[in-house]
C-alpha cells in the first residue's frame, strides 16, 4: 500500500507540473501565439504572461513577428531576346498578423520562395538583356509591388525585393567583354583623331599667322627700301640740280667734285663686287686728273660762249656813245 501511494503521489506530482505549465505561458518578445480552444483559433497572445485553461485552451502556431530574409534560390530565366540567364535574391519580409499567417497559408516560407521566383520569370521575360543587366532598380519596383499585394491576404508585409545576381551565359559574357573592347577601342581612336585634327588646325593657324606676319615684315621693309631709294634720288637730284646751277654761274669746282666723286664711286664698286677676286686697274692717278682738266676745259669753253651770247648790259660794259 505504501509503495502505490507513492507511485499515485508522484503521479499527482507530475501531472500538478504538466497543469501549471499548461496553464502559465509566457511569450517572448519579438513572437506571437496563437490560442485554439478544442483546435479552433480563438485569439492570439502578444508578448508577456498569460493564463490558460489547460486540455481546454492550447497554444496553436508559434509566430516570429520580427522582419526576416529569404533567400530566392536560382534559377535559370529567359530574355525576352532568348537570352538564358541566372537569377537570385533575397525578400525582406515581416508578419503583420499572426493568424492570417498561421492559418491562411500553409508553409508559408516556401509559398512565398514559390511567388517570388515565378514573379521573377514573369518580369524579366519581359525585358531584353541589356535592360536587365541595366535596370535591376526597375526589376526591384516590380516585384516588390506584385509580391506584397500577392502576400497580403496571408498578413504579410514585404519590405524589400533585390536581386542578388543576375548571370548570363559564359560565352555571352565574352561576346560583351569583346564587344565592350572594341567600344573602348573606337572611343580611343575618335579621341586620337580628334586630337590629330586640333593639332593640324592649330599647325595650320600658325602657318597662317606666321605667313601674314611675314608678308607683312616683307612690305614694310619693300616700302622703307622705296622711302630710302625715294629719299636718294631725291638727294642726288638736289645734289644734280645744286652741280649745274654752280657750273651756270661758272663755278668750275663744283663740276670737277662731281665727276671725281662719280668716278671714285664706280672703281668702288668695280673693287667690292663679289664676283671679282683680282681687279685691275691700267689707269693712273694723274689720266684721272687729266680727265679732270680736260673737262674743266671744255666748261670753261662753254662759259665762254655764254658771256659772248649774253647782252653788254648784261655783262657789265657800258653801252658805247652815240655821235
Amino acid at each position: 500500500m505504501g509503495g502505490g501511494a507513492g507511485v499515485l503521489a508522484m503521479v499527482v506530482v507530475v501531472a500538478g507540473i504538466i497543469i501549471l505549465f499548461k496553464t502559465v505561458r509566457m511569450v517572448p518578445q519579438g513572437y506571437e501565439w496563437t490560442v485554439e480552444r478544442f483546435g479552433k483559433y480563438t485569439h492570439t497572445m502578444s508578448p508577456g504572461l498569460h493564463f490558460l485553461i489547460p486540455v481546454v485552451y492550447g497554444v496553436g502556431r508559434k509566430i516570429n513577428m520580427m522582419e526576416q530574409v529569404l533567400d530566392v534560390p536560382s534559377q535559370d530565366v529567359i530574355t525576352k531576346d532568348n537570352a538564358v540567364v541566372r537569377v537570385d535574391g533575397v525578400v525582406f519580409f515581416q508578419v503583420l498578423d499572426a493568424a492570417k499567417a498561421a492559418y491562411e497559408v500553409a508553409h508559408l516560407e516556401v509559398a512565398m520562395i514559390a511567388l517570388v521566383q515565378t514573379n521573377i520569370r514573369t518580369v524579366i521575360g519581359s525585358m531584353d538583356l541589356d535592360a536587365s543587366l541595366s535596370q535591376r532598380e526597375t526589376i526591384n519596383a516590380q516585384l516588390l509591388n506584385v509580391v506584397d499585394q500577392a502576400t497580403n491576404p496571408w498578413g504579410v508585409k514585404v519590405t524589400r525585393i533585390e536581386i542578388r545576381d543576375i548571370q548570363p551565359p559564359r560565352d555571352l559574357v565574352d561576346s560583351m567583354a569583346r564587344q565592350m573592347k572594341a567600344e573602348r577601342e573606337k572611343r580611343a581612336q575618335i579621341l586620337e583623331a580628334e586630337g590629330l585634327r586640333q593639332a593640324a588646325i592649330l599647325r595650320a593657324e600658325g602657318e597662317k599667322q606666321a605667313a601674314v606676319l611675314d608678308a607683312e615684315g616683307r612690305k614694310e621693309a619693300a616700302f622703307r627700301d622705296a622711302e630710302a631709294r625715294e629719299r636718294q634720288a631725291e638727294a642726288e637730284a638736289k645734289a644734280t640740280t645744286l652741280v649745274s646751277q654752280a657750273i651756270a654761274e661758272g663755278d668750275v669746282q663744283a663740276i670737277n667734285y662731281f665727276i671725281a666723286q662719280k668716278y671714285v664711286e664706280a672703281f668702288g664698286k668695280l673693287a667690292t663686287s663679289p664676283n671679282q677676286k683680282l681687279v685691275l686697274m691700267p689707269m693712273e692717278a694723274t689720266g684721272v686728273i687729266s680727265s679732270i682738266a680736260g673737262v674743266a676745259e671744255l666748261a670753261k669753253e662753254a662759259f665762254a660762249k655764254q658771256e659772248e651770247r649774253r647782252p653788254a648790259a648784261a655783262r657789265g660794259n657800258p653801252p658805247p656813245l652815240e655821235r
